[in-house]
């Protein structure tokens, strides 16, 4: 079973899941925005035996404390520093959504640390962000989402409805403690940090890779789910035709966003045969 701990990094501290010593190299698992490293628990949960599993927690979410700087490339930064902390190397990367942006970067600047690389339905050049998150993002940027957030916490039902029904089958099956977990930070004064936070959202950060990604022959799979609103299937083979060393996009019928928690079968199988042929 994976356990809560915090790092000490160049960056500050970092919150984390970690199985601790296991067989095999190490997978790290990297969130999006509002969720946190229980996004994996059950990804975790049917792999741990396999090998160590580290799921940290970003700036703002989870255990992490708040950033001097939310843009993706300081964010890929700490997750660098994390690495450095922990001594991992030979990394089985696994990432999601913001992070699968955050994830594209560390990849292309860090190469050298990853054994594979392995991305789910995530933000890509040309939709980043994603035609409907846009508008959070340009609230952000106005400076008026922060009183919105607030009036979510009123009502966490409510909340999870309208922040995660969208990228999940069946969000009522998300269990409310884990909707209070990723709701944590829209409370009081970090909701102006969540605010500095999607407002630090620009396609920029991860065009300012694109020349490294498509020169990135580490092993990588995507594992994609078809019915997410955010992230079309395009994008996975946008992503094939970038990256050089995409061996294969594996569809997941019907699966949303935030199918990782709600379906973790369905990712923890296709990491385990992948990894089977590095």
């Amino acid at each position: 079973m994976a356990q809560p701990l915090i790092a000490t990094t160049a960056r500050g501290p970092a919150g984390y899941l970690d199985t601790g010593d296991g067989p095999g190299e190490t997978a790290l698992f990297i969130h999006g925005v509002g969720t946190g490293s229980s996004l994996w628990s059950g990804v975790i949960d049917r792999i741990g035996s396999e090998r160590r599993c580290v799921a940290v927690d970003l700036p703002l979410h989870g255990r992490t404390p708040p950033a001097a700087s939310y843009e993706l490339g300081e964010t890929a930064d700490f997750v660098a520093a994390f690495c450095d902390a922990l001594g991992l190397t030979g990394i089985d990367l696994v990432a999601n959504d913001t992070g699968g942006a955050i994830a594209q970067i560390f990849a292309a600047r860090h190469p050298e640390l990853l054994r594979s690389f392995t991305l789910t339905n995530c933000d890509t050049i040309g939709n980043l962000p994603p035609r409907l998150f846009a508008p959070a993002v340009w609230l952000a940027r106005a400076r008026l989402l922060a009183p919105l957030q607030r009036v979510f916490l009123r009502d966490p039902q409510r909340a999870r409805r309208a922040l995660y029904g969208p990228g999940l089958q069946n969000v009522e099956a998300l269990p409310m403690a884990t909707v209070r977990q990723w709701l944590a930070p829209l409370s009081g004064r970090r909701a102006r940090e969540m605010e500095r936070w999607l407002a630090a959202i620009r396609e920029r950060d991860l065009v300012a890779v694109e020349p490294a990604l498509a020169r990135l022959d580490v092993p990588t799979q995507i594992v994609w789910g078809t019915a997410d609103p955010f992230f079309a299937v395009r994008w996975a083979y946008g992503l094939k035709e970038l990256i050089p060393g995409v061996r294969d996009v594996i569809e997941v019928p019907d699966a949303k966003l935030f199918f990782p928690v709600e379906r973790p079968a369905d990712l923890a199988e296709p990491l385990l045969r992948f990894w089977k042929t590095l």
